[in-house]
Formats: structure tokens, sequence, C-alpha cells
């Protein structure tokens, strides 16, 4: 007698337990999970794509205050950022947690050099008047970078063409700065014709260096800063 055959109730079953149906489909979600975390970090980057590129087309007044933080003004309304902080007053951050377009243009303008990082604030050099910026706490007269001078620099005096080496730029003005004999650097003559209100820059005279004296061993004097010059500009700049 014979029996027909009775076909297989299911696929048959490898060794891991999956059948083929099983393992195509775990494939095409996998492929689905790899498709959408794709796309959403494509969406994340365009959306911090257009951030970049409102903060830096859109129009936006921005403003330092005293106690570190900026002012952005635009036509939606007026915000204020705290750079070393990170954080804004918009909407866009507040709500969303979102590096917005106003903390990003910020970032910018203090990049770029147009306001002054939150440890600084803007000052005015004593020489030539213009804008600069300058340590937050610093007080005293100031100097930009043009006018500014490092330790070590080698200067010549404008008065007497003698060649010094600065020790420091002090934050005491001309007529402030006394030198050992109790009389203001401003008092003496040879500085008739420089500002009372410029620092005071100490130096030594090259001629007193040498192998055994430093900067710090030779004596220092005091010059208003407009008095010495970078040995290699021009005296008359």
């Amino acid at each position: 007698m014979t029996h027909e055959r009775i076909p297989p109730a299911s696929a048959p079953v490898d060794e891991r337990g999956g059948g083929d149906a099983d393992r195509a489909r775990d494939r095409r979600d996998r492929g689905d999970r790899e498709v959408s975390d794709r796309a959403r970090d494509a969406a994340d980057a365009d959306r911090e794509d257009g951030r970049s590129e409102r903060a830096k087309r859109e129009p936006m007044t921005v403003r330092p205050l005293r106690d570190r933080r900026y002012v952005v003004e635009t036509e939606g309304g007026t915000y204020v950022v705290a750079l070393d902080a990170g954080t804004c007053s918009c909407p866009d951050h507040e709500i969303r947690g979102e590096r917005c377009k106003h903390l990003r243009r910020v970032a910018i303008e203090v990049t770029e050099g147009r306001l002054p990082a939150p440890d600084e604030r803007v000052g005015v050099c004593a020489v030539c008047g213009v804008e600069t910026f300058v340590p937050f706490a610093a007080s005293g007269p100031r100097l930009c970078a043009r006018h500014g001078f490092e330790r070590g620099d080698a200067v010549s005096d404008r008065e007497t063409g003698e060649l010094l080496v600065v020790t420091r730029v002090t934050d005491r003005r001309a007529d402030e700065y006394r030198t050992d004999e109790g009389r203001a650097i401003e008092a003496y003559p040879t500085n008739a014709a420089y500002g009372a209100h410029e620092p005071v820059v100490e130096a030594v005279y090259a001629e007193s260096l040498g192998p055994a004296h430093g900067i710090d061993d030779a004596r220092r004097y005091g010059f208003p800063a407009s008095r010495l010059v970078p040995v290699d500009v021009d005296r008359e700049e």
C-alpha cells in the first residue's frame, strides 16, 4: 500500500533557528533602520547648515554688554547671548535646546575680531585713540597692537636714538609713575612732547646687558609709551 507524501508544515529551519523568510525580514529591517539613520543625520546636518547660513547673512546688530554677555537685535526680536555658557534667550535655544543662529553670529563676530571675547572688553589705545580689546578686569591706560610692546622687544628712544630692551608695560600713567627721585615721568623735560596719560614702559639700555647681566639685572628706566619705537619701524611713523 502506498501513501501520499505529506508536504512539510514549514520551511526547513537552520541551526540558528531562523528560516529564509526571517533572515530576509531581518535584513530588510536593518536596511530600513540604516536608511532612517542616514536620513536623520542628513536632516540634522541640513538644519545645522541652515542655522550657520542664517547666522552669516541675516541682518543682526550685536553689542557687548558690561556683564560679558551680548545683546543681539534682529527683525524677529532682541535676545541675550552668553557665549561662554553657550546660552541664548531665544525660543530656538530655550525651548528646543538648539545652538541657534544668534549664538553662532556672536561666535563669528568674536572669531573675526569684530567683538571682544567674553573675557575681554573694549578699551581705547592711549597713544592713537583707536578702540582695542583689553582684558575684562584690566585697569589703567592700554595700548593697541600697533603701539604695544612685549617683554624682550628691542626699541629705540626717539629722543636719543639709543637702543633699549623692554622689560614690561605698566598700568600706570606717565603723570602717576614716580621714579627713584620721586618725580613723575611726565615731569622730565625730555618727556614734554609725549602724553601724560600714556602708560609707562619700563626698559633697560642694551649696552648694560651682557653674558652676566640679563634684563632682570640691569637698571630699569621708565618712558611714556610713544617715546619708544620698535627698532625696525621708521621713527617718523
